[in-house]
């Protein structure tokens, strides 16, 4: 068997099932589409569930496949053995309707024993108990000697998961010889041990699970095919785990070169490279996708995975940033199945500076908050660290409970880890109901899952706004109905539409659908999985009935103002590269008819002169008057052309290429002006941060930039009224005032200060001394928390060495004030001390240094219990 690499076991398979009637389709994203049950796609037929569950046709009844996959349920194994990974590639061969088990398990053979060149006697295939027909072919078909095919039970060999389609399994396991096994009497396939493992898992889903356990045969039976990629290049390489094969081992390498260490000679350090190694692949190909770094959802998930492989290389002793060094070697080891990671470099490697950056401050402050938690434990004469903190450690700082245990088990200390689980299981229980509730496949239950899966919309939008189409079906809120009467709400379906759907940002038409006798006002246009457009709205005269032709008709001001709003987003993101660099990628726009909202990756604020060049870019290719083009090609012909592609987005064989002149190339589906003079003014209105390396700019075109100066205008006019001069001297009136409120304010100081100094009289035949320590401790009412500290400078001053205590009732409240001296200090003199005993007389509480503390009380009438008190809480201070 040659040992064959992982980009060549990759091409060889897809190559293979191409060869047998397979349409090969790109990986999808990471980002699952329309699947609310998944927060990443874990697995080959993730994002091919609409066609098994029939909610779209497949572009071809046999799919072929090499996806993608995160996973992360044991993310905390990752790295203390070579079995455990986060990212991982699944080959896949699928059939949705067409062949079943026989064509399944023939092909699976093939592959193995004759493309790839593995030993026959070295596969053993497994069944379900009951399915003797898949028993029957690997025995009577293929010729594996009955003894050699494993009957496994339903948690083994059938695949399920709650109601819905369903069926068993026949997995083929490689025996590695007895270097990798046990040595215990017995050891065959099922084993826990190394020896045996699977490399085919075929799933032949035939049945319908009610949810009860009661079972119905499928009408379509489906294959789903899944095959680990990395596990396979294992076997053929004859290597020990993942971690050797030859792309993974390359970047293995480059971990080991980069911390300067080798890899096998210290258990502990190997966990840290083959973590390191395995979360750089995931975080390389998620950032690729379109995933940011954030706190929740997906976004959590690639900063943990970030923070924990950056904390691993502090752990190897690497000083420097590492990270965008190992993504390089990712992306180059990667690139021949996945392109997408070439094009996207730059943005991956400055995104994965950013964070590390971000996290090395983060971990610091980590470090120093562990070091406080361990002083309170030392004052308050304890040795455990409550679970609560150990968690905010792991949660806020990116502390694995491991480092935590690990720096305090140095001090004998040790956590409350059934603590640390309960707030780990509260953060997990939040996340998980936060998600939509769906069935497995990720479909939503909703009245749009009653409709045939063949019916099928045209948009025609492109040409008209208004168009005769016949009714394909209609819904209620609950139900398929016949006919929708007046009154009633509901969605029309139709053969052709020029309404265009929310999608690609881009918000939907809305508009009338009429006959001789009835209107339905459309209040919002949806795009369903199958090629399906709905016109949801409500009758507002007559019926509408199933199968008559109907006259559809948007409201073409409304689109001719969204239209103006999405081609400036399309000249903004060429003036973004232009002013800021190619890192910048489209995030996530939204354009309607009122303004257009353009989300875009880049890693601080725009400064007001970029602003402005962004704008005067933009406004001259307006000026220009630049012809507008929209051409279909295939992807591959329209990246040849340069054009841009939404970031994480999976397009079809045919894309739709909008240019604007020689300025501007983007692949996009929505609705254009037909030449960029039309939009007439673009001005920008605001720019912010949404997330980590993302900022927002929300800008108007053409009416939109008049409203907007209209409105400017009219508040400018009511200042200039309530200042009480024209517009143009408004700014001079401004500046006038703005000295005089200066002078006032200073005024109003001075009188308060001796307001403040009247209150307190001559206070200094008060003072006292506590064990040679001079004390002065008096009320000045009617004087604020600021005066108040004035005027304990000032005494702190006469005083020379000592300390003072000053209370003053205003408005109902107490205002307290306590200073001490460096002299009171080594005495033994502490103000933050001496606040919190004395604030409780006065119903108030505080805090604060050695040197000053302040606190705030509801009761003055308790202010003279407080200075009474005060020469005895100082007492027990001093020395």
């Amino acid at each position: 068997m040659k040992a064959y690499g992982v980009n060549e076991l990759r091409k060889m398979f897809l190559d293979f099932f191409e060869s047998k009637g397979h349409l090969k389709m790109d990986s999808f994203s990471l980002v699952p589409q329309n699947d609310k049950s998944l927060l990443l796609i874990n697995s080959g037929m993730a994002p091919l569930k609409p066609y098994f569950t029939g909610q779209e046709i497949p572009p071809r009844n046999r799919v072929t496949t090499c996806q993608k996959c995160i996973r992360t349920g044991d993310i905390e194994n990752v790295g203390k053995t070579a079995r455990h990974g986060t990212f991982f590639e699944m080959l896949g061969n699928f059939s949705f309707g067409d062949y079943f088990k026989t064509e399944a398990i023939h092909w699976s053979w093939e592959f193995l024993t004759e493309v790839v060149g593995i030993d026959p006697n070295r596969l053993y295939p497994s069944v379900y108990e009951e399915d003797d027909e898949a028993f029957e072919i690997w025995n009577k078909e293929i010729g594996i000697a009955p003894e050699r095919i494993f009957r496994f039970g339903k948690k083994d060999n059938f695949w399920e998961h709650g109601a819905g389609p369903c069926g068993p399994c026949s997995e083929i396991y490689y025996d590695r010889g007895e270097k990798y096994g046990c040595n215990e009497p017995g050891c065959t396939v099922g084993c826990d041990c190394d020896r045996y493992i699977e490399v085919w898992n075929n799933v032949f889903t035939q049945f319908e699970n009610d949810g009860n356990g009661h079972y119905t045969e499928l009408v379509q039976k489906n294959i789903d095919t899944g095959m680990g990629l990395e596990r396979l290049a294992t076997v053929t390489q004859d290597v020990d785990s993942i971690f050797d094969v030859d792309t993974i081992k390359a970047l293995r390498d480059k971990v080991c070169e980069v911390a300067g260490v080798t890899y096998k000679t210290d258990s502990k350090t190997d966990v840290s490279i083959r973590l390191i190694t395995d979360h750089i692949r995931s975080v390389t190909f998620m950032i690729s996708d379109g995933i940011i770094p954030s706190n929740e959802g997906r976004g959590y998930v690639l900063r943990r995975l970030l923070r924990r492989a950056a904390r691993h290389g502090r752990l190897l002793g690497i000083k420097d940033r590492f990270l965008a060094t190992l993504s390089t070697t990712v992306i180059a080891e990667s690139k021949d199945g996945y392109p997408e990671l070439e094009e996207k470099k730059d943005y991956i490697l400055k995104l994965l500076t950013i964070e590390e950056d971000n996290f090395n401050k983060t971990i610091d402050q980590g470090l120093k908050l562990l070091s406080d938690l361990e002083e309170v434990l030392v004052k308050e004469g304890k040795n455990i660290l409550s679970g609560e903190d150990a968690f905010k450690l792991y949660d806020t700082y990116g502390f694995p409970l491991d480092l935590t245990r690990e720096i305090l088990e140095e001090k004998g200390f040790v956590i409350d880890e059934e603590g640390f689980t309960k707030a780990m299981n509260v953060q997990r229980e939040t996340a998980r109901s936060a998600r939509a509730v769906t069935n497995y496949m990720g479909a939503d239950e909703t009245v749009y899952l009653q409709l045939d899966p063949s019916l099928t919309s045209s948009f025609v939008g492109y040409e008209t706004d208004e168009a005769d189409s016949k009714v394909l079906a209609l819904t209620s809120d609950t139900e398929v109905v016949e006919e929708l009467i007046a009154g009633q709400k509901g969605t029309i379906f139709t053969k052709e539409t020029p309404f265009y759907a929310t999608s690609g940002g881009q918000a939907a038409d809305t508009g009338f659908i009429t006959t001789a006798g009835a209107e339905f006002e459309v209040e919002d246009t949806i795009k369903l999985q199958g090629g399906k457009i709905g016109h949801v709205g409500i009758v507002t005269k007559g019926m509408i009935k199933a199968n008559e032709t109907v006259h559809l008709a948007i409201n073409k001001e409304q689109r001719g103002d969204t239209r103006k709003n999405h081609s400036a987003t399309h000249l903004l993101q060429k003036a973004l590269r232009i002013v800021l660099g190619s890192h910048v990628e489209q995030a996530g726009s939204f354009v309607n008819e009122d303004r257009l909202r353009f989300d875009f990756t880049h890693f601080s604020a725009l400064s007001k002169e970029e602003i402005v060049k962004v704008e005067e870019i933009v406004n001259e290719q307006i000026q220009n008057g630049l012809s507008v083009n929209t051409n279909i090609m295939t992807i591959d012909e329209a990246k040849k052309t340069g054009a841009m592609a939404l970031f994480g987005e999976k397009y079809g064989d045919s894309v739709r290429v909008v240019t604007m002149g020689e300025f501007s190339k983007e692949l996009c589906g929505g609705t254009h002006v037909a030449n960029t003079g039309s939009i007439m003014i673009f001005k920008i209105v605001s720019e912010t941060g949404v997330a980590a390396g993302v900022r927002r700019i929300e800008a108007l075109t053409g009416k939109g930039v008049f409203r907007y100066y209209e409105q400017l205008e009219a508040e400018l006019n009511q200042a200039a009224k309530v200042a009480k001069t024209e517009p143009a001297q408004l700014s001079a009136k401004i500046e006038n005032l703005q000295e005089e409120i200066k002078t006032l304010q200073s005024e109003n100081e001075k009188l308060k200060s001796k307001l403040a100094k009247d209150a307190l009289g001559d206070v200094m035949n008060q003072v006292t001394e506590i064990k040679g320590v001079k004390l002065l401790a008096a009320r000045a009412d009617g004087v604020d928390v600021n005066n108040l500290r004035n005027l304990g400078d000032q005494l702190k001053d006469k005083l020379g060495e000592g300390v003072v205590i000053l209370a003053s009732s205003a408005e109902d409240k107490v205002n307290l004030i306590i200073m001490a001296t460096d002299g009171a200090i080594k005495a033994g003199a502490h103000a933050g001390n001496l606040v919190k005993e004395l604030a409780v007389l006065v119903g108030g509480g505080g805090g604060g240094r050695p040197n000053l503390a302040q606190a705030g009380g509801k009761n003055p009438a308790g202010i003279d219990a407080l200075i009474k008190a005060a020469p005895k809480a100082l007492e027990k201070q001093l020395n």
